[in-house]
């Protein structure tokens, strides 16, 4: 069916939602977490995919997930419904702010967010794309704010950002009492540039791990370090 990306375990209908299935939300279900998190949060959830893809990886974890666009909330909801996880997964239609804002009955494990990071750039006149892509310094002050309340002790908070916005989180982080645990910059080719950072942040001191993560040994051609990071969710490997 058109629409639908599937999965090994579990498909994605994406209609509705201003972003599709990409390259940066399944690398970030892909590669954080670690451990046995029981609590897991996922921020501005889209299609679901990240969550469903957490769900596969960590078997006794409870995921919640927030969606503020009502089209994206409903496919998000019934991914969940219709995947062999949907006991453990719950999706909450409504802003990040008013949902992590109240009196939240449970610390997470584990907070993981693909936000909308475009703050300095021109506006894209799609409206669902640009509630998807386009935001300001503020909703990252909240998104830390709001995670460093949320967080439990020993949790962590992974983010997939791009380089030049990644470095104004990360002060805002520190702010909250979080240091950086670990940075996976991601590279199309091995000599390129990073684009993207994949950034975890916790409250306990940890010594900063720092990779680099090549997508491409090729035009075309899909790295054995992407292989291998995607390969239990991809039908092509």
């Amino acid at each position: 069916m058109e629409g639908i990306f599937r999965f090994k375990e579990f498909n994605v209908d994406q209609t509705g939602c201003g972003m599709k299935v990409n390259t940066d939300g399944v690398l970030l279900g892909a590669l954080t977490g670690e451990g046995t998190p029981g609590t897991i949060l996922d921020i501005g959830a889209g299609t679901g995919v990240i969550a469903l893809m957490l769900a596969q990886r960590f078997a006794e974890a409870c995921i919640d997930a927030i969606e503020i666009d009502t089209d994206a909330a409903v496919t998000a909801l019934s991914n969940f419904k219709n995947s062999p996880f949907s006991e453990r997964l719950r999706l909450h239609q409504g802003s990040f702010q008013e949902y992590m804002g109240g009196n939240l009955p449970v610390q997470y494990d584990l907070i993981v967010s693909n936000p909308p990071f475009f703050i300095t750039s021109l506006v894209n006149n799609d409206h669902k794309k640009k509630t998807a892509r386009h935001t300001d310094t503020s909703f990252f002050s909240d998104l830390t704010l709001l995670s460093a309340g949320n967080l439990s002790p020993s949790g962590n908070i992974s983010l997939i950002l791009p380089v030049s916005t990644a470095e104004t989180v990360e002060k805002l982080a520190i702010k909250q009492g979080l240091s950086v645990h670990d940075e996976i910059e991601i590279k199309s080719f091995s000599n390129s540039n990073p684009h993207r950072k994949i950034i975890t942040f916790g409250f306990t001191s940890k010594i900063k791990t720092h990779r680099s993560f090549v997508i491409y040994q090729q035009e075309k051609q899909y790295s054995l370090e992407y292989q291998r990071a995607l390969k239990d969710f991809f039908i092509i490997f």
